[in-house]
């Protein structure tokens, strides 16, 4: 399941344009393959959505659903990530008008809505709610089967969460096809299944199965394809991520693509806790990916710079200290495509 060409999408996205927690919400209108008639944001409402988000979409942005249900949408996204995982109650009652309006809705919350009271009543047999962070079934733990594969695993790293590893996977993943590549990308996070459909939520599987359950994503398409692309999560730095360690042991990686925000030098909701030069962060990645010779070396491959924040002048140079600093290719695939990142896999191979 995931949202596809025949649906029309409005996305609650309240304080999300200008806030930081619209990431989701903000990458279903980059990449997502639905129409999306309107962006609901009560701070932004009547603004352009282009100017404000560098996003090539002219969708209106309104205050409220009621506004939106008037673009005629199916389904409505829910776009924001609120500390703690839950709507406030006002938005909530948005998203009940919403429902009885008619439409899905599309929840990427760590609550669920699906199981709701309220909300089942006002479902009609057309309507579904599609609760994205739901734990699969049948899981084990992780058993290094990955190392059987014969297809390329790059699996995205980060120095920090937040720092564009998924658009970095898919630019990397859309570029490999145009060159003729038979790749797939695999998310990991609730933006990235609304946008392709395959992969896990792993931020909803139990730790002890993390691994395991990414293991058992990547042998199930590894087999199919030349080259699998690996959404990361959360960084090795930051003091409250425990996601990045099952992905290397679950993918077994072939190569890494270090992502960082550039000019970034703490961790963001951390200030005491200082990123590493980048020599040392490429160090870091590939010494806990070998385990002391358990596994393959793993190599990374390229450096992926967020430089969102920064003039088109400022993004090169900052590109080119970067090349200077790793001697590794560096490119911001959202500002200058990720064909260098392709051709940095190609010639690993």
């Amino acid at each position: 399941m995931y949202l596809t060409s025949d649906q029309r999408v409005a996305i609650l996205l309240h304080e999300g344009i200008r806030g930081d927690h619209g990431k989701t919400g903000l990458t279903l209108l980059r990449y997502g393959e639905a129409t999306v008639v309107a962006v609901i944001d009560k701070d932004c409402a009547g603004e352009s959505l282009s100017d404000l988000t560098g996003i090539n979409c002219n969708a209106p942005i309104v205050d409220s659903v009621s506004s939106a249900i008037a673009y005629n949408p199916t389904v409505l996204a829910i776009g924001i990530a609120p500390s703690g995982g839950r709507l406030p109650e006002v938005w909530w009652q948005e998203v009940k008008q919403g429902i009885a309006a008619g439409l899905s809705v599309y929840n990427g919350l760590h609550t669920p809505m699906a199981s709701d009271p309220e909300l089942q009543k006002l479902l009609q047999p057309h309507q579904q709610i599609w609760d994205i962070r739901q734990e699969p079934q049948d899981l084990g733990i992780g058993k290094a089967k990955a190392r059987s594969l014969s297809c390329q695993r790059i699996l995205t790293v980060g120095t920090d969460m937040s720092v564009g590893k998924m658009s970095t996977s898919i630019e990397f993943h859309r570029a490999a096809c145009r060159k003729g590549i038979k790749s797939k990308f695999l998310a990991t996070g609730q933006a990235g299944l609304m946008i392709a459909g395959d992969g896990i939520p792993l931020d909803a599987i139990r730790v002890d199965f993390a691994a395991g359950a990414v293991e058992h994503t990547v042998m199930k398409f590894g087999k199919d394809y030349e080259l699998l692309i690996i959404e990361g999560q959360g960084s090795l730095i930051h003091p409250g991520s425990t996601a990045t360690l099952p992905l290397i042991r679950g993918t077994q990686p072939t190569g890494l693509i270090v992502v960082h925000r550039a000019g970034q030098t703490h961790i963001r909701h951390c200030q005491d806790v200082i990123i590493p030069p980048l020599p040392e962060v490429i160090h870091l990645y590939e010494t806990v990916a070998r385990a002391g010779g358990a596994f393959a070396s793993v190599p990374v491959v390229a450096i992926a710079l967020n430089t969102g924040h920064l003039t088109e002048r400022e993004a090169r140079d900052a590109i080119a200290q970067v090349e200077d600093e790793t001697a590794l290719p560096c490119t911001d695939v959202v500002r200058f495509g990720a064909d260098l990142l392709v051709d940095a896999v190609m010639k690993m191979l």
